[in-house]
């Protein structure tokens, strides 16, 4: 296998990573590992350093928002759409599907932008991909940001949620994809849909929980208002 900056990203994706139906959004094809796929051999040989492979498996909360998209085209149709911490280019693919005008899919890794366009081509829909950490400046001009599954760690929570704020403050709608963990910032969101979702690195035939669909409120919403109700319920199992 050839090593380091002469690999071929999106040859090896193709090879090894075979374009699948997603588990109840039948209207996605991505490329997802298996048992077969060889991401470790892909690890040893990479001296870039390969990471976790989190765009080679389904995201509960990225399900959850590119099942609701696909349902509710309204809420992109015509509009321009970034999905932040994009991994395998799931919401991204379902707002170009449901009419957004321009899709623009956010990462940090490379192994995700290939299949990021690997998996667009395989949807007939194009994404535009930003490669880099949009957290720490300005929101693009864009009319939405999705996001999904990004408050697993603290730290990162916090940098993103920053980072939504400044979105807010840009008149950007924000919509949130989790299955209800820790560092969400829960006092501000509004629950707007629930789906069952796999978690991370589930087979296809494991239990589902539910995904959650959050729109995420400005920090001078009424304090009173339906946004305090997703404290409870499936938070619990966070």
């Amino acid at each position: 296998m050839v090593r380091g900056p002469d690999l071929d990203l999106h040859q090896f994706i193709r090879a090894n990573l075979p374009a699948i139906p997603v588990p109840g959004i039948p209207e996605i094809h991505l490329h997802k590992a298996g048992p077969a796929s060889g991401l470790r051999r892909l690890a040893e040989v990479d001296e870039h350093g390969f990471g976790s492979p989190y765009w080679a498996y389904y995201w509960g909360g990225g399900l959850a928002l590119a099942r609701h998209i696909l349902d509710r085209p309204e809420t992109v149709a015509g509009r321009r759409v970034l999905d932040l911490g994009a991994g395998s280019g799931i919401v991204g693919i379902a707002a170009a599907k449901a009419g957004a005008s321009e899709v623009i899919a956010a990462e940090t890794d490379r192994y995700a932008v290939a299949a990021i366009d690997l998996n667009a081509a395989a949807n007939g829909v194009t994404i535009s991909t930003a490669s880099g950490d949009l957290t720490s400046g300005l929101p693009p001009p864009v009319d939405v940001v999705a996001v999904g599954d990004l408050f697993y760690e603290r730290d990162l929570a916090e940098r993103v949620t920053a980072f939504l704020d400044r979105c807010l403050t840009a008149g950007i709608d924000v919509l949130i994809g989790d299955p209800w963990r820790a560092y969400l910032p829960r006092p501000r969101l509004q629950l707007i849909a629930e789906y069952p979702v796999l978690e991370f690195g589930e087979a296809g035939n494991a239990a589902t929980k539910p995904g959650a669909v959050f729109s995420l409120m400005s920090q001078t919403a009424d304090p009173g208002s339906p946004t305090q109700g997703c404290a409870i319920g499936p938070a619990a199992a966070a």
